[in-house]
């Protein structure tokens, strides 16, 4: 079993608004999140957030929903409060899925599963053009690690810790294309991509 954590409850600082309620061609930037996930791969799938109109949305779609009061304490409190939120439910392996790549496919996300599930002892992180990206598979000897992770720290931290348990999957790189500013959602949509 593979659990989900959505990371949602970020400042968006860069944006300077909140970025994961912007239009995309017809949909949010969340909705796209949520809709990348394969429930008939994943699950249990948590949503972590500080906005009341994304946990109803994420209830909506049958995930949990983890509320983070305090995400000036930067990624690393989402992390932690979504790998806590699973861990009784005993999953081999955490995937961690950013909301803002529109891009990223079901197909794509459903491959990350599907190489964990062949030595779920690895780190599983999409490539593309020598980058890595997200989501990331972590298994759950890696657990204490996250939990360990503090200030704007996420699973990049873990990663880098361990070059040797990494196994890279490559994706078209489009599909980690992720929106951090105004000029992102832009690009994106000047591209025609979807």
């Amino acid at each position: 079993m593979i659990g989900c954590v959505i990371l949602a409850a970020g400042n968006s600082a860069r944006f300077r608004k909140n970025k994961l309620r912007e239009n995309y061609h017809g949909k949010s930037l969340i909705q796209w999140a949520f809709e990348a996930v394969p429930t008939e791969q994943l699950g249990p799938v948590c949503v972590v957030t500080r906005f009341s109109d994304i946990g109803e949305l994420a209830e909506a779609y049958g995930f949990r929903v983890v509320r983070n009061d305090a995400p000036e304490l930067g990624i690393s409190r989402s992390v932690i409060l979504g790998t806590l939120e699973l861990l009784l439910d005993r999953c081999e392996g955490l995937m961690f899925l950013v909301s803002d790549q529109p891009l990223l496919r079901r197909e794509t996300v459903a491959a990350l599963a599907e190489r964990f599930r062949k030595d779920p002892t690895r780190i599983v992180v999409p490539t593309a053009e020598g980058r890595q990206g997200n989501p990331c598979v972590f298994p759950a000897s890696l657990y204490p690690e996250l939990l360990t992770l503090t200030g704007d720290c996420g699973g990049k931290t873990v990663i880098q810790s361990h070059p040797e348990l990494v196994t890279e999957l490559p994706v078209p790189p489009e599909e980690l294309a992720d929106v951090d500013t105004l000029a992102d959602l832009q690009k994106l949509k000047r591209s025609g991509l979807r």
